[in-house]
C-alpha cells in the first residue's frame, strides 16, 4: 500500500516536471498587459491592409455591416472562452482540446479541435512566412530601386532565419517583448495606411459600385470578401493558451485580468480596423489594390517604413501562433513517445517545424491568396462557431451550450444559436467564393512556384 502511494507520488512529481517543461503551463506570473499585447499581436495581422479591398467587394452598407457585426460577435465568443478557462473548480483548461474534450468526450473533443486549430495555427505561421517575405522585398525594392532584382525565396528564407532563433524561447511569457513590440507595429502601420489615405484624399472618377462585369463573379468576390474579414478577426485559437500564463487564485481568477487585457485589445483592434477599412474604401473605391500600401505607393520612404513594421510585427504574430504548435509536438514526444524533454528535443523539433513552414511558403509563395479559403473553412468555425477561424465564431458558442445547457429560447440559447448560423453560413459561403478565385487564377496561371 505505501509502495503503491510512492509510486503514485513519483508519477504526480513526473507528470509535474513535465507540465512546468512544456511551453504554456511552464509559466504563470503574466499581468493583464500581456494579454492584452498578446490577443493584439494575435488578431491585427497584415490581413488589415487587405480590408479595404475586402470593403471594395462588399460594398458601403454590407461591408459596414460585415466589419461591425465581426467585431461584436468575435468579442462575445472571446468572452466565452475567457469564462470558460475556469468554470470547473480547481481545474484550468489551458488549451484549446482540453475545453473540447470536456465539453464533448476525451477523444471527440481531439477529433473536433485539434485539426481545425492545427489548420489554423499552420496555415497562419505559412501564410505570415511568406507574408515577412515579401514585405522584406517590398522593403528592399522601394528603398533600392535601382539594385538588381532578388527572388522572393531569398526574402522568406530571411525572414526564416530570424524564427529559427526565436522559436528556442520557451513559452510565451519569454516573447512577451516582441509580442509587445509586434503590437506596436501593428497598430502603427495601421495608423500610417489610413493617415496616409486621408492625406492623398479622395481620388478623381473614385467609384463604390461593384467592378466585376458579372453578376456570378461579383457574387463569388463578395463571398471571398467575407472569408478575408473573417481572416483578419481570427485570434481566437490561442486565448485559452494565453489565459494560461496569468496566475489564479479562488479570490483572483485568471478571468478577470485576461479579460481586462481583452477589452484593451478591442479597443486597438477597433482603432485599427474600421479606420483602415473606411478611410482606405473612401480614398480609393472599387479601385483599391489588394494591399493599401500598393494604392499608396508614395512617399517611398513612408511605404518603405510600413512593411519593415509589417515585418517585425507578423514576426510576433508568427511565434504567438506556434508556440500552441510547439506545446502539441512536445506534449506528443514527452507524454507519449517518453522522449525526455530538454533543449535537444525543443532545439529538433521546433527548427523542424520552422523549416517545414518556410518550405512550403518558399514552395506556395500565393499561399497568401488562400487567405478566404482558409478564413471561410478553418477561421469561421474555431472564431463565430468554437474553434477555428468560422470556428471561432461556431465552436465557442457550441461548447458553451454543451456545457452551460441554457433554457431554451432565453437570450444565452437564442445569442449563441445566432453566432453558430452565422458562423455555419460564413464555413459554407466563404470558401465558395475563394475557391472560384483560385481556380479562375490557376487557369489564368497567376500562381507560380518558387518565386
Amino acid at each position: 500500500m505505501v509502495s503503491d502511494q510512492s509510486q503514485s507520488e513519483k508519477e504526480k512529481q513526473k507528470e509535474k516536471a513535465i507540465d512546468d517543461w512544456l511551453p504554456i503551463t511552464s509559466s504563470r506570473n503574466a499581468k493583464w498587459w500581456y494579454s492584452a499585447f498578446h490577443n493584439v499581436t494575435a488578431m491585427v495581422g497584415a490581413g488589415v491592409l487587405s480590408l479595404p479591398y475586402a470593403m471594395s467587394e462588399l460594398g458601403w452598407g454590407p461591408g459596414i455591416a460585415v466589419m461591425v457585426i465581426s467585431w461584436i460577435v468575435t468579442l462575445y465568443t472571446l468572452w466565452q472562452m475567457v469564462e470558460m478557462h475556469e468554470m470547473v473548480p480547481g481545474k484550468r483548461f489551458d488549451r484549446y482540446h482540453e475545453l473540447g474534450q470536456y465539453a464533448f468526450g476525451e477523444k471527440l473533443g481531439l477529433y473536433i479541435v485539434v485539426p481545425q486549430q492545427l489548420i489554423v495555427e499552420v496555415g497562419v505561421c505559412i501564410v505570415y512566412m511568406v507574408t515577412g517575405g515579401r514585405s522584406l522585398k517590398k522593403f528592399h525594392d522601394v528603398v533600392c530601386s535601382d539594385c538588381k532584382q532578388i527572388k522572393l525565396t531569398f526574402f522568406i528564407m530571411i525572414f526564416a532565419s530570424v524564427h529559427f532563433v526565436l522559436s528556442q524561447l520557451p513559452n510565451f511569457n519569454s516573447i512577451s517583448g516582441i509580442s509587445l513590440a509586434a503590437a506596436v507595429m501593428s497598430f502603427s502601420y495601421s495608423t500610417i495606411a489610413w493617415v496616409a489615405s486621408v492625406d492623398k484624399g479622395k481620388q478623381e472618377h473614385v467609384e463604390y459600385g461593384y467592378k466585376s462585369d458579372t453578376q456570378e463573379r461579383t457574387v463569388m468576390r463578395f463571398l471571398a470578401a467575407l472569408g478575408d474579414v473573417a481572416f483578419a478577426y481570427a485570434g481566437h485559437n490561442v486565448v485559452l493558451e494565453i489565459q494560461a500564463t496569468i496566475p489564479s487564485t479562488p479570490e483572483k481568477p485568471s478571468k478577470k485580468p485576461m479579460w481586462k487585457g481583452v477589452i484593451v485589445a478591442y479597443i486597438v483592434v477597433a482603432l485599427c480596423y474600421f479606420p483602415v477599412a473606411f478611410v482606405g474604401y473612401w480614398a480609393f473605391g472599387n479601385g483599391v489594390e489588394d494591399n493599401i500600401l500598393v494604392s499608396l505607393s508614395r512617399p517611398h520612404w513612408l511605404i518603405a517604413m510600413a512593411n519593415m513594421m509589417v515585418v517585425v510585427h507578423v514576426i510576433g504574430s508568427y511565434q504567438i501562433y506556434a508556440m500552441p504548435v510547439f506545446d502539441m509536438m512536445e506534449t506528443v514526444l514527452v507524454k507519449r513517445l517518453r522522449f525526455p524533454p530538454g533543449l535537444t528535443l525543443r532545439l529538433i523539433t521546433r527548427s523542424a517545424y520552422v523549416a517545414f513552414t518556410m518550405f512550403v511558403g518558399i514552395t506556395f509563395p500565393f499561399f497568401g491568396g488562400l487567405l478566404s479559403f482558409f478564413g471561410g473553412f478553418a477561421f469561421a468555425p474555431t472564431t463565430y462557431f468554437v474553434s477555428a477561424p468560422h470556428t471561432y465564431i461556431t465552436l465557442p458558442c457550441i461548447m458553451w451550450l454543451a456545457i452551460y445547457k441554457p433554457r431554451r429560447f432565453s437570450l444565452s440559447w437564442i445569442t449563441n444559436w445566432i453566432c453558430i448560423i452565422l458562423g455555419v453560413l460564413l464555413m459554407i459561403l466563404a470558401p465558395i467564393g475563394a475557391l472560384r478565385d483560385i481556380i479562375g487564377n490557376i487557369i489564368d496561371k497567376q500562381y507560380k512556384f518558387y518565386q
